[in-house]
């Protein structure tokens, strides 16, 4: 009897020492540590909404990795990472994954709206790009455009954008956005592919740089011709608009839902509009005189 009585005992303290330690494990919006990944394309916002969160909570920890956005894809379906950054549109059998293997109702967190920027050296003719003249370099032997690399967002974006599987176009590649932007003075007849938000933060050192080496070409469409202007982000006018989101495999409000929630809500769309991209979710600001 004496046996059996401490046998429960010893059970009940590993089951109490197990239900402590899971407890441990599971974070909160203001305490814990995981990984967020994240495009290069999109590295700029997702460190700057990362770093203000963490200042403001200092009990987490959000690990910021870069990856190509469908190799993010594949590590939050096998909880490698907490949340991804998305922009384009998954296909049906992304979402089918998705439902399979998180079991979670479909909830993309949406911040912010950037764009994919073709851009020439600063001394180039060119002003403009038709939208024409886009599909038919991306079917062209010449490679003309080039991308920052195979699986990246914007290589996805565009092929979506023209209903195109990114195995069908024909380009040219130097990885990384910044690169390409360096490197573009030595192709001048190339045109790079690049993510708005490379360039975008108005007061950054390394974002003033890049600006100085190139030119952003308008996009004509339908006999009208487009920039890349706050009013055309915000009204997703300029053709190559993308709308970027959060999706998570967190079934709980932790850290990643907690960090979801405040990139959407007024304090992140702040940091979204100190970066020079378009917020998402627009707050009226109302200033009473007396």
């Amino acid at each position: 009897m004496k046996k059996i009585f401490l046998l429960l005992i010893a059970v009940f303290a590993i089951v109490y020492s197990c239900s402590k330690e899971k407890q441990k494990e599971i974070d909160t919006p203001n305490k814990g540590e995981i990984t967020i990944e994240a495009d290069e394309s999109f590295k700029s916002v997702t460190e700057a909404l990362s770093e203000r969160y963490m200042a403001l909570n200092p009990g987490t920890k959000i690990n910021v990795v870069i990856k190509k956005e469908d190799l993010g894809l594949l590590d939050l379906l096998d909880r490698k990472a907490r949340v991804v950054v998305m922009s384009r549109e998954l296909s049906a059998k992304e979402k089918a994954a998705y439902d399979q293997k998180i079991d979670l109702p479909w909830q993309p967190g949406k911040f912010a709206a950037d764009a994919v920027l073709f851009v020439v050296p600063k001394d180039s003719p060119l002003e403009s790009i038709s939208m024409e003249e886009i599909y038919n370099e991306l079917n062209s032997d010449n490679k003309r455009l080039i991308f920052d690399g195979v699986n990246s967002s914007n290589l996805n974006f565009i092929a979506q954008k023209f209903q195109k599987d990114p195995a069908d176009l024909k380009f040219s590649i130097i990885n990384g956005n910044e690169n390409v932007v360096e490197q573009l003075k030595n192709y001048p007849n190339k045109i790079g592919v690049i993510s708005y938000n490379t360039i975008s933060r108005p007061f950054g050192k390394e974002a003033e740089k890049l600006r100085s080496e190139l030119k952003i070409l308008k996009v004509i469409k339908n006999n009208k011709t487009y920039g890349v202007t706050n009013d055309n982000l915000k009204n997703m006018t300029y053709p190559f608009t993308r709308v970027l989101y959060f999706i998570t495999n967190e079934p709980y409000y932790g850290l990643g839902n907690g960090f979801i929630r405040f990139s959407c809500q007024q304090l992140g769309q702040i940091i979204v509009e100190k970066e020079g991209l378009q917020p998402y979710n627009i707050f009226k600001r109302e200033v009473q005189m007396r």
